[in-house]
């Protein structure tokens, strides 16, 4: 499975792009953080994301895409702008029948370190060690997007977790209320993030919230 993961941002936008065998073994196929310069104007900078975007679906053809969840913020200005990066996103996918999945911050750092509250070091590093890469990806939106993509493809129907999860509206795995067996480590320790996070009130911030 190849998935695209986008940590949307209007100053600093992380794409990251892997490629999931059978095996859960994740490898790096590309990675770039889209940039916009603070002065320009609002609209010339969601254009430059929305081509960067599109340019590489169209590039490196994913299966699936794979975003952070976007949360209230005190920050209007920050949450709007992320949003709205969000559904450029989106809709780049949409338009290509691409499956979409939504993920928490704490689901992506679970997923990645085993630990639901792992900082962006931690995350940078448990990365750079899945994809077998000598350092860690930077800027952090890097890291970030990579992390959502790994995060996604781990939770998606692959081999022995075909049988016991199936697409939902969103692309990823179906709600469950069980570990499957075939988990990993950090894997399981996903299912119990996700877990406490239905249990809990929604979580606010994320894994990168710039503007």
């Amino acid at each position: 499975m190849r998935v695209l993961g986008i940590d949307p941002g209007l100053t600093r936008c992380g794409v990251g792009i892997v490629d999931v065998s059978q095996n859960r073994r994740a490898t790096l196929v590309y990675v770039t953080v889209i940039r916009t310069p603070a002065g320009e104007q609002h609209e010339n900078r969601l254009l430059t994301i929305s081509d960067g975007i599109e340019r590489m679906l169209d590039e490196y053809t994913p299966e699936r895409v794979a975003l952070e969840r976007v949360f209230a913020d005190t920050n209007v200005s920050t949450v709007m702008g992320t949003a709205q990066v969000s559904g450029i996103a989106m809709l780049a996918a949409v338009k290509r029948r691409l499956p979409i999945g939504m993920h928490t911050p704490t689901e992506v750092k679970a997923a990645v370190t085993g630990y639901g509250q792992a900082d962006k070091k931690q995350v940078g590093t448990m990365v750079a060690k899945i994809l077998r890469l000598e350092e860690i990806p930077k800027p952090a939106d890097a890291a970030d997007a990579l992390a959502l993509a790994i995060c996604h493809a781990w939770r998606s129907p692959l081999g022995a977790l075909a049988a016991t999860a199936s697409p939902d509206l969103h692309g990823g795995a179906a709600p469950r209320t069980r570990p499957p067996a075939a988990l990993t480590s950090a894997q399981a320790a996903w299912f119990a993030a996700e877990q406490a996070a239905k249990a809990a009130a929604p979580e606010r911030g994320g894994l990168r919230r710039t503007t």
